[in-house]
């Protein structure tokens, strides 16, 4: 599952990196983008995370987008918080074309997308990511694995 398109075709998609730094989210108006460290199992990253996108997007223009990428951000960072025992980096950037969020962790086992059980309310955060983005995948790197979805900027 390198990438996935809306309609489940491949998509290609160039990346970008951050250079901001590593510590608590970082944002630089001139490049808009920003980094953050997740560390392991604090789940108050998740809110903290939302707002920062919130900030990184206000300018953007897209208002329906921007719901939809905080929404899909904070599925993405839930889920290295809970499915992995390490850290994790989360990396915004918005360029001419659109958003690209990516959430790296530490952990080389890949996401599963599976049904939502009936019964419990996991399962959901990748059906919702399959759904909304316009491109999504996961891509191996290191010791681990990169999480990514992306918005364009026409698409409202």
């Amino acid at each position: 599952m390198e990438s996935q398109a809306r309609g489940g075709g491949p998509a290609v998609v160039g990346g970008s990196s951050a250079t901001t730094g590593e510590g608590a989210g970082t944002i630089a108006e001139h490049a808009r983008r920003f980094r953050r460290r997740l560390r392991r199992a604090d789940l108050r990253a998740v809110p903290e995370a939302r707002r920062e996108l919130r900030e990184l997007l206000r300018h953007w223009g897209r208002p329906g987008r921007s719901e939809i990428a905080e929404l899909l951000t904070s599925e993405l960072v839930t889920n290295a918080l809970v499915h992995t025992d390490d850290d994790a980096v989360l990396t915004a950037v918005v360029e001419p074309g659109g958003l690209r969020v990516e959430v790296r962790d530490f952990v080389a086992r890949r996401p599963e997308l599976t049904g939502p059980d009936t019964d419990d309310t996991h399962g959901r955060g990748l059906v919702l990511v399959q759904s909304l983005a316009d491109a999504w995948g996961v891509r191996p790197h290191g010791v681990g694995k990169a999480v990514w979805f992306e918005l364009g900027a026409e698409a409202v």
